[in-house]
């Protein structure tokens, strides 16, 4: 993991620059920050880049800060009592993650880059001095941690009841929603699909192959496939109407 450290060089801090610039500001925990509120929090947060299967924190390791996903794709994971692996939620653009720092807990699970990831890591301690002060921040991470709780339901709903195939189905259409310019999808492996979905590696892997022949996902490279969004939801209204 490389750590880019920011530093005051001139009259206007350059990571409030990048984050009045960024793609995701209107979507992040400071996005309601004018550019003199930027100025003057943007000394604590620094930039960080991680390869893919990365770790960005472990579970159990204490919270120290929360991050904002700028750019890729991240899965929790967390050991199962048989000792199994099971990725048990999925964050990506303008996500904020690590929330158990705001409550000096550790982290509940372990964080991993499926992708290349850039993200800003905001130190719990700036965030609980701006929540003491006016402005709208307590509002903002209350709507994000609703949004995180949120996901976690809309996983189990969704992904863990109903038919395999259509578990699946929307398991790419979550995927397709952090899709690179190209289309191209971050793919779990079979045995992942499978403890994800609740299904066995077997149907896993009948499944994808049958997505494959039907036009709905094109295999590439290290985990990767390249989605027609219009096969997907011809599939998933198939399924709707099934």
């Amino acid at each position: 993991m490389s750590v880019i450290p920011i530093y005051r060089q001139d009259h206007r801090h350059p990571q409030a620059q990048a984050c009045a610039s960024c793609e995701v500001r209107s979507e992040a925990l400071f996005g309601a920050l004018d550019e003199a509120g930027l100025d003057g929090i943007h000394m604590h947060i620094a930039s960080l880049d991680l390869a893919a299967d990365q770790v960005l924190y472990g579970r159990g390791v204490p919270g120290q800060a929360v991050y904002t996903i700028r750019a890729g794709l991240v899965r929790f994971e967390r050991h199962t009592e048989r000792g199994d692996r099971r990725i048990v939620r999925l964050a990506g653009r303008g996500d904020l993650i690590g929330q158990e720092a705001l409550l000096q807990r550790p982290y509940a699970d372990e964080a991993i880059a499926c992708t290349p990831v850039q993200l800003c890591r905001i130190p719990h301690t700036l965030i609980e001095d701006l929540a003491r002060g006016p402005g709208t921040l307590p509002r903002e991470l209350m709507l994000r941690w609703q949004a995180a709780l949120d996901a976690a339901e809309t996983w189990v709903t969704e992904l863990s009841t109903g038919p395999a195939r259509r578990r699946l189905l929307r398991l790419l259409l979550r995927l397709a929603d952090n899709a690179d310019a190209q289309g191209v999808i971050w793919l779990p492996r079979r045995e992942e699909i499978g403890a994800m979905l609740d299904m066995t590696f077997e149907t896993a892997s009948r499944l994808v192959s049958a997505m494959r022949r039907e036009g709905v996902l094109e295999l590439g490279p290290a985990r990767s496939a390249r989605l027609d969004p219009a096969a997907l939801q011809r599939a998933l209204r198939a399924e709707d109407v099934a």
